[in-house]
């Protein structure tokens, strides 16, 4: 058993620190919390705290000084001012969030589908978004209160579809960055839904700038509210909000300036404790250092594996049925002189219990291959000819609901760079529960069960203890281990297999493969081993295809390939890897009689 198996100690901790402990640790999160829950408190419960109606006038008392039962003084028209302030907070801070809302709902989503997806639809949504953005705010607002009057909650709807492009802008420019993210794709691979990849993957990572946008454009919302009501185009004023309380303040500023003194500090404050709130709530969220891992029951003993086949490696039948059958596939890319092709014209086979090695240099269009057939290929990528059939099924242009269903259940992926192909947002047993959950609609105990049922079977000691663990908190061995663990989760019989060793260690390696070889004869699995390592092919390959350039210049049995290379391209490949070339060290061991290993 290597060191990459056996997990690093994990130091107990009394108790486990969630994001609301962190925040409350903040004191400037503490306060600004504090200040909020007061200012909503108070608009919500203002017929408790005063008695005096706002719309209440008493002209004896114009201007009257603070009193018993009037804390704050009276107005210009003898109403009291605390329970206008109390009134006026309710309608205040209901059109603010009611402009919030309206951005959120319609910003968000449209820029994690816009991201996400882009093509047609983001094309489409870029075109709305800028002509909003080309419209000036502060004149449509204008000449919307001039044609449907002096009414707040349209105006601040009116305002919201106007900020809507913030959040657009926002949330689709970090979706870009994020969609191409490896452990995206291996969460696309493994079968996951569209609308499970974005909420859980996606939207985790723009969480941090939406919450900084949600107080600014909360703050601004409600300072733009009062300030249309400050110059005397907002509300009537007989509806009580601190915008007209300062228009009302301005008015008498030289004779009562404490008039503008309660509504001013009312919007500032309130301003200032969404902010400091919303960075103190993002970094509560963002700052893992000290999270424990959840604690979880222990899993019941897996059930004994299924008996191992029969060693050595089985020969290919001629009628047997191939798993993915590749026929004269060309990928292409977009360049500044037209398409250039990365993949020309590759055809191969692979049937079931047999492992097919694809070598060849990075650059030589390997790893494209295989992305165009998991269907995973990057932007601008696309299949300009050929054919790719699973099980008899042409996959090249199917759609993404049959798709999921082949990925992971049928064909399996296990990538290259562990560490990036697993999420640093969630935990190892999250990540492997979940595309059994949504594969075989299991619940999240039976899950996490069979969950530890994988690592324990991809030979990880300890696996209930690595199911709390985060990625950062495993060696790159085991973190291979889990991606492996994940892509046998749902029993598939084609597994493709890009570079799994390259970021390894060589002990490590030779486990790896060890663990590669005893599943795919356990299971019966066919094998697509995307590699630039010849030592790989000739220890776990039964054929190889040799790719250079974009095409397969040599295939053949693995023996006759590297024993027997007909190609340059090969002879250099094994000439490289050897200290001496093979064919000569084969003549060599023949003329003395001794047996080639």
């Amino acid at each position: 058993m290597s060191a990459d198996q056996i997990p690093a100690p994990t130091v107990d901790r009394p108790g486990r620190s969630t994001a609301a402990r962190r925040l409350l640790r903040n004191p400037l999160g503490v306060l600004s919390t504090l200040v909020l829950l007061a200012v909503v408190a108070a608009a919500l419960a203002a017929p408790l705290l005063t008695d005096q109606l706002p719309a209440t006038a008493h002209l004896r008392d114009a201007f009257g000084p603070p009193r018993a039962g009037h804390p704050l003084g009276f107005d210009s028209a003898g109403r009291d001012i605390l329970s206008r302030l109390l009134y006026g907070a309710r309608n205040t801070l209901g059109g603010a969030a009611l402009a919030l809302a309206v951005a959120v709902v319609l910003g968000i989503p449209t820029g994690l589908l816009a991201g996400y997806f882009g093509k047609r639809f983001d094309a489409i949504a870029n075109w709305l978004v800028n002509l909003l953005m080309a419209l000036p705010a502060m004149i449509v607002l204008l000449a919307s209160r001039a044609v449907l009057g002096p009414t707040v909650w349209v105006l601040m709807v009116i305002l919201g579809v106007l900020a809507a492009p913030s959040f657009f802008r926002l949330v689709r420019g970090i979706v870009l960055t994020v969609r191409n993210e490896l452990y995206v794709d291996a969460a696309r691979v493994s079968g996951l839904p569209w609308w499970r990849i974005v909420s859980r993957h996606v939207l985790i990572m723009v969480r941090a700038p939406i919450i900084i946008q949600v107080a600014l454009v909360a703050g601004v919302a409600l300072g733009l509210q009062a300030g249309l009501e400050f110059i005397g185009v907002g509300s009537s004023g007989e509806l009580p909000t601190w915008g007209a309380m300062l228009n009302e303040g301005f008015q008498f500023v030289q004779r009562a300036p404490r008039l503008m003194l309660w509504p001013g500090l009312a919007v500032g404050l309130t301003s200032a404790a969404l902010v400091l709130l919303a960075v103190a709530l993002r970094d509560a969220l963002e700052d893992r250092a000290d999270a424990r891992p959840r604690r979880v029951r222990r899993a019941a003993p897996p059930a004994p594996p299924a008996p191992p086949a029969p060693a050595g490696r089985q020969a290919e039948a001629p009628d047997r049925a191939a798993l993915l059958s590749v026929r004269s596939l060309s990928v292409s890319y977009p360049g500044y002189d037209g398409e250039r092709e990365v993949v020309r014209d590759v055809s191969l086979d692979v049937a079931a219990g047999q492992i097919v090695g694809l070598v060849g240099e990075s650059g030589s269009g390997k790893t494209q291959t295989a992305f165009a057939i998991l269907g995973i290929l990057p932007d601008g990528g696309r299949i300009g000819r050929g054919s790719v059939t699973i099980e008899g099924q042409e996959i090249i242009g199917l759609s993404q609901r049959r798709w999921r269903s082949l990925r992971s259940t049928v064909v399996a992926y296990v990538p290259q760079e562990p560490m990036s192909n697993l999420d640093p947002s969630f935990t190892i047993g999250h990540q492997l529960a979940e595309p059994i959950r949504a594969m075989t609609g299991a619940s999240a105990a039976a899950a996490r069960r069979r969950a530890v049922e994988l690592l324990r079977e991809v030979d990880i000691r300890d696996p209930e203890r690595v199911m709390r663990r985060y990625p950062h908190q495993i060696s790159g061995g085991m973190a291979q281990r889990v991606l492996i663990a994940a892509a046998i989760s749902c029993d598939p019989r084609l597994l493709i297999a890009d570079e799994p060793t390259t970021a390894l260690d060589v002990t490590v390696q030779a486990e790896i493969l060890a663990l590669l070889r005893r599943l795919q004869r356990q299971r019966g699995m066919g094998v697509l081993l995307v590699t630039h390592n010849l030592g790989v092919v000739a220890d776990l390959c039964d054929s190889v295809l040799v790719m250079r350039q974009g095409r397969v210049v040599e295939r053949g049995p693995v023996a006759d390939v590297l024993v027997h290379p007909r190609h340059d391209y090969t002879r250099g490949l094994v000439d490289a890897v050897l200290d001496l070339p093979l064919t000569e060290q084969t003549d060599d061991a023949a003329a003395s009689g001794t047996e080639q290993p």
